[in-house]
């Protein structure tokens, strides 16, 4: 965190509390009324009864005493003197200030309660009986004046609430920032220079240790087998009718998926056991698919069930784990027992699937995920599609929890998470074309939906599934060949996007770190590659 940001953090809390620093004093009660003090820099309520002169004041305790038991959060000296604070004196400062604010709003609620108990009073049968209609008339005009000026000023302290509580969490995230770049950059050391490095070099002087970052750097390393024990979602269930198959690459294993005799779709191994051809060359026919060379024929569980032309042998091929689920097939392609359950990728209530496209890409998965987890670049790189006419905002941020895969961009009206192991969803608020700043999704009227599967066919090749959701327009879905304008599109944006990563795969295979210098942006892709990191090395998540 800069000096500058710092200090205008700390300017921004402390000021909250002198701007609220307004005189409160209970109004004093007359002296036929009995209240009780209690500890000094306490207050405690009790029951206000009516007595008559000369009679003891009797005492009955009110059930809201307890909620008024806070001590008045002042200080006992000056909080702090110095001119600049650090992180955790600012946070401290901020906290104060939360603490005095919710003492303020007790008072007032006191304040009310107090003055209904007076309204009660008046109010009393046996009070009238001492006093005209007039001034009874009287006294309930001047409390019912003073209840709404008490109300007024509850409304006030609930705003001020708001706001340092606002500005608490935007300390927090700057701390949080802070904290995520000082992990980046003691997570691996870079020992040697690379060609992507060089100015780095100038760091390492004498008596100056080597700067350490995240490391993503050299030829594509064999995918680790911890990465395969999840269910992955490989193709959209519309696409695998009764009669077709769907060769798929997965860990660079080739696969091909078909249906059954009852419908259900399963997933073998896209060799031939007999010598070797590959299954998807020929037919699907009464739930078994049938290879093209000699005719034999398997079954969705791999076992292979005819053998035109010879005496039928006990033959298997490889299988993976396979069901259907919300209009997706699945697959289990690791060695550990497949998990009871996946997650919903469903978009969200009153949202319709207007588009299901599948894309074969030429870069590692990793490099895609990181690309789809950043919206800082989109003014840049995607200027001829849909962030045409955006501006540059002077900070972008994401905000999420201290931990987790989800949050929301700031100024963009765009929700997102990462979901393990390979998906991206993401929600867009759409406003006019070039107006996105300064809305969230929630004060947007109209939304976009997407999910983004990116299957690591092999260390080089992804394969994409998109499926894009709109909450308007439903007629939209009904109107002739709209779904090859969606995947016009779709490839346009995309087609951005690749020329970049592909540059970036290249220097990485070469020596490059890709990230070599995260900043308050990159927050979820670093999370991304910490997840990542984590579970390749075998720890806890």
């Amino acid at each position: 965190m800069t000096a500058v940001a710092l200090a205008a953090a700390l300017a921004a809390a402390s000021s909250s509390s002198s701007a609220i620093s307004v005189p409160f004093s209970l109004r004093r009660l007359p002296s036929t009324f009995a209240t009780r003090k209690c500890v000094k820099g306490r207050i405690k309520v009790f029951a206000v009864l009516r007595v008559d002169e000369g009679e003891r004041l009797v005492e009955k305790k009110s059930p809201w005493t307890t909620l008024f038991e806070v001590e008045h959060p002042r200080p006992r000296g000056p909080l702090y003197k110095g001119k600049f604070l650090d992180v955790n004196e600012a946070l401290e400062v901020a906290r104060f200030d939360i603490q005095y604010l919710d003492w303020r709003a007790r008072q007032d609620l006191l304040t009310i309660m107090l003055l209904h108990e007076k309204v009660v009073d008046v109010l009393n049968p046996l009070a009238r009986e001492y006093k005209s209609i007039g001034a009874v008339k009287k006294e309930l005009a001047g409390l019912q004046e003073e209840l709404a000026q008490a109300h007024k000023q509850v409304h006030i302290s609930e705003a001020r609430v708001a706001t340092a509580l606002d500005k608490l969490a935007y300390m927090e995230q700057l701390v949080n920032d802070r904290l995520l770049q000082d992990r980046c950059m003691i997570l691996s050391e870079e020992t040697l220079p690379t060609p992507s490095t060089s100015t780095q070099s100038l760091h390492t002087g004498k008596g100056k240790p080597p700067r350490k970052s995240l490391r993503v750097s050299g030829p594509i390393k064999s995918y680790h087998p911890s990465l395969k024990n999840y269910w992955y979602p490989i193709a959209f269930s519309a696409d695998l009718k009764d009669d077709t198959m769907i060769p798929i690459e997965c860990f660079e294993e080739p696969w091909v998926i078909f249906r059954g005799k009852n419908g259900n779709p399963g997933c073998v191994q896209d060799t031939c056991a007999h010598r070797a051809c590959p299954l998807h060359l020929g037919t699907v026919s009464n739930g078994r698919i049938q290879c093209p060379y000699h005719g034999w024929e398997y079954s969705t569980d791999g076992k292979c069930e005819k053998m035109p032309s010879t005496r039928l042998l006990d033959v298997r091929l490889k299988s993976a784990p396979c069901f259907e689920q919300e209009g997706l097939i699945w697959i289990w392609p690791g060695n550990e027992p497949p998990a009871i359950s996946v997650p919903s990728l469903l978009p969200p209530s009153g949202f319709i699937v207007h588009a299901e496209i599948v894309m074969e890409l030429p870069v590692e998965h990793g490099l895609l995920i990181d690309n789809l987890l950043d919206l800082a670049h989109a003014p840049f790189t995607h200027t001829s599609t849909f962030a045409k006419g955006w501006s540059v905002p002077s900070l972008v941020k994401f905000l999420t929890p201290a931990s987790g895969f989800q949050g929301y961009w700031d100024p963009y009206p765009i929700d997102m998470e990462f979901r393990p192991p390979c998906m991206v969803l993401s929600t867009i608020g759409i406003s006019k074309p070039g107006k996105l700043e300064g809305q969230s999704t929630r004060q947007c009227s109209t939304h976009l939906h997407q999910l983004h599967v990116c299957i690591p066919s092999s260390r080089q090749k992804t394969r994409l599934l998109y499926r894009m959701s709109l909450d308007f327009a439903p007629i939209l879905k009904h109107i002739p060949f709209m779904d090859h304008l969606w995947r016009h599109f779709a490839e346009k944006v995309l087609n951005e996007d690749l020329r970049l990563v592909l540059g970036q795969q290249e220097r990485m295979i070469n020596g490059a770190n890709v990230w070599n210098w995260p900043v308050i942006y990159d927050k979820l892709g670093v999370r991304y590659r910490f997840w990542r990191d984590s579970l390749e090395r075998g720890a806890e998540q």
